[in-house]
């Protein structure tokens, strides 16, 4: 499979697309888009993996998100170990990070699992992906303490502070179809002065339909508009956006593997 672009986090091991996974996998696959599946539970981990084993073109992240930390299992951190360094498809941890709009879990433990799992990805050199939900300070803060190198916000819509305080760290920002949203004037001035060398994009399927599907379940293959818009705001080609942003996905996630293509 030639990749022409990245979606750069997609759960399509979600039990939304069970009934046309595979269709959605070849849309996809067909225009040249690759995949990467990030877990937020051990299940949905475990999932990522066989689905990328098994699949041109796809990848697994694994990790236990925010909301599901108070069921990390006591030997969790040995199974996303034995993942990461036996699976030649799992490139790194994810999804993890704070959550604390529902706060599903309560703060202190995601906090400690976040920390356990980023220190995980450090130990093994590889990258993570963050998610943070009003929970900048905190985040940041453990980003900082940890000190991993090798990480990216997925679908970023925090403060345009924070995006400055994890660029100047070196990480990464993704994008997804919120950038489409009518009232997202804030995110889209943070796409036109971020960075072209450190911007993903992403469609966080099944969630977050770009506009004009917003409303219905999502699928890898509209990150072709999230590129749209970033070419939009940048004032450059969209193809300049597909290589920028396929090298971008590259340089974090496949630094030692020069088979991707």
């Amino acid at each position: 499979m030639s990749i022409k672009l990245f979606d750069s986090h997609c759960h399509l091991q979600d039990d939304d697309f069970a009934v046309d996974r595979e269709e959605v996998y070849r849309r996809a696959a067909r225009e040249g888009v690759g995949l990467i599946i990030p877990g937020y539970t051990m299940a949905s981990s475990a999932a990522g993996v066989e689905f990328s084993q098994a699949h041109d073109g796809t990848w697994a992240l694994v990790g236990i998100h925010p909301h599901e930390s108070k069921d990390a299992p006591p030997n969790y951190q040995n199974q996303l170990d034995g993942w990461v360094t036996s699976e030649p498809s799992v490139i790194g941890v994810g999804e993890i990070g704070l959550d604390y709009h529902y706060q599903w879990s309560p703060p202190d433990i995601q906090k400690k699992v976040f920390v356990e799992q980023m220190a995980l990805a450090q130990r093994l050199h590889v990258p993570v992906s963050v998610h943070t939900r009003e929970a900048e300070e905190d985040t940041w803060a453990i980003i900082r303490e940890v000190g991993h190198p090798s990480g990216v916000i997925h679908c970023f819509t925090a403060s345009e502070r924070f995006a400055e305080r994890v660029l100047d760290f070196g990480w990464f920002l993704s994008f997804s179809g919120v950038i489409t949203f009518k009232n997202a004037h804030a995110l889209r001035a943070i796409v036109s002065s971020a960075p072209l060398d450190r911007i993903l994009i992403e469609t966080d399927s099944p969630y977050l339909s770009p506009v004009p599907w917003r409303g219905q379940r999502n699928e890898p293959l509209r990150v072709f508009r999230v590129a749209e818009v970033v070419a939009a705001q940048k004032n450059i080609s969209t193809k300049e956006v597909f290589n920028h942003t396929m090298s971008n996905t590259r340089n974090l996630f496949f630094a030692h593997d020069s088979n991707v293509t």
